[in-house]
């Protein structure tokens, strides 16, 4: 009721200036009648939402409702973004209907801004690949444990950066005693840094792991799941302050390409024999370093392309000597079962450890900044500038608290 009684105020002081009442002379209406008809329709607008405790406000859809939703009509740079009205999602089999409270960016969303990465088919065309919320509304043959009002965070191939997304019931994992923003920083960058290492790279314990951009989200993560499955992470990174985060949450060396030759550095801190595994997200530009710096028999995880997709030189021949297994990979157009599997491992064998009190490994999730999701364009550029270290979360609020009349 505070809150209402704030937004009456608002319109009382809005419609009481000069200007209104210039207004109303202007378009031949009594004051009294257009202050009447506006409380009317801000009554109307606010009497679908209610407030929450924690600062976040809750819209109750019915048929008809929509929402608002990261868009853009062409593609380009963050400047074309910004936050539209779309249809609230109608459910598909045994998918939930998820009231969104924080999302968060990911290289992929800026890719499908560009026009670069468009989404897998039948999946939202909004940005966003996870979320955390709450469950609003259970769809037709869910089968799960889930229900109205559970606390929630999402794996999605898309529709995270919106007040509501459609999720399959399976993607789905409990946030226990998580902030939104904490839970928010979890699905897409975890998941994959663990399809990464378990599903694809097949690390056992004690294997040394050379992990890129180090000071990423899914570097963070990476670099604390090497640490949990008991190998030894290293990283490199473009800063020395990303060096560091990943340093402090266990890492054990970490190299700035940009100041020296990582492979060089890597082969001297492992005694020669060199790492087991690399999680590479930059593709061309490390390639024939990558093989100086991979020892025998090593798992090589390719995942991004953000150093380019062309090799030159007599690469498969050094690929081959080493007998390198080199595995191409990405997440979002997995099929529904292989992302179930994976969510289920995760929460089976990794998710407890986020809330650990046992004193061994406690997991946490690395938040760089916190946008409102009307600030989209600017999460995106901020992203780009390429100086985060770990995630880049975007808050949801369900109503505008400065509601101009």
């Amino acid at each position: 009721m505070p809150y209402l009684s704030r937004q009456c105020l608002s319109a009382w002081w809005s419609i009481s200036n000069t200007k209104s009442r210039f207004l109303c002379k202007l378009i031949d209406i009594p004051f009294a009648k257009f202050f009447a008809l506006t409380v009317t329709m801000t009554l109307s607008n606010l009497s679908t939402y209610s407030t929450h405790d924690d600062g976040y406000q809750s819209l109750q859809p019915d048929q008809g409702n929509s929402m608002r939703a990261a868009q853009f009509d062409n593609p380009g740079d963050p400047s074309v973004l910004y936050v539209g009205r779309v249809a609230i999602p109608v459910l598909k089999t045994r998918e939930v209907l998820l009231q969104v409270k924080a999302s968060a960016i990911n290289r992929a969303d800026t890719l499908q801004r560009r026009g670069r990465y468009d989404p897998p088919p039948g999946a939202s065309s909004v940005l966003g690949l996870e979320a955390a919320g709450i469950i609003h509304t259970v769809g037709p043959n869910c089968q799960s444990k889930w229900k109205a009002g559970d606390r929630v965070m999402a794996l999605l191939p898309g529709g995270g950066n919106a007040e509501y997304t459609a999720v399959h019931e399976d993607h789905l994992m409990p946030i226990g005693k998580l902030k939104w923003d904490e839970a928010a920083a979890i699905p897409e960058v975890w998941l994959t840094a663990y399809q990464l290492l378990h599903f694809v790279g097949h690390m056992k314990r004690n294997d040394t792991v050379l992990i890129h951009s180090g000071g990423s989200g899914i570097g963070t993560a990476a670099v604390q799941l090497v640490k949990l499955a008991g190998g030894h992470p290293i990283v490199t990174a473009g800063s020395e302050t990303k060096l560091a985060k990943a340093i402090s949450l266990g890492a054990e060396a970490g190299f700035n390409y940009k100041q020296e030759d990582f492979a060089h550095a890597v082969l001297r801190h492992t005694k020669g024999k060199g790492v087991n595994i690399i999680l590479d997200c930059v593709g061309g530009s490390h390639a024939d370093k990558n093989l100086q710096a991979i020892a025998l028999d090593g798992q090589w995880v390719l995942y991004g392309l953000l150093g380019g997709g062309t090799v030159e030189g007599p690469f498969l021949a050094k690929l081959l000597k080493k007998r390198v297994k080199l595995s191409a990979t990405t997440l979002r157009a997995r099929s529904t079962e292989y992302k179930t599997e994976l969510v289920k491992e995760f929460s089976r064998k990794a998710l407890p450890f986020f809330e650990s009190t046992t004193g061994l490994v406690k997991l946490k999730a690395i938040i760089d900044k916190v946008f409102l999701l009307e600030k989209i364009g600017e999460a995106h550029q901020y992203m780009e500038d390429n100086k985060t270290v770990g995630k880049v979360v975007i808050k949801v609020c369900h109503i505008d608290s400065h509601v101009e009349l």
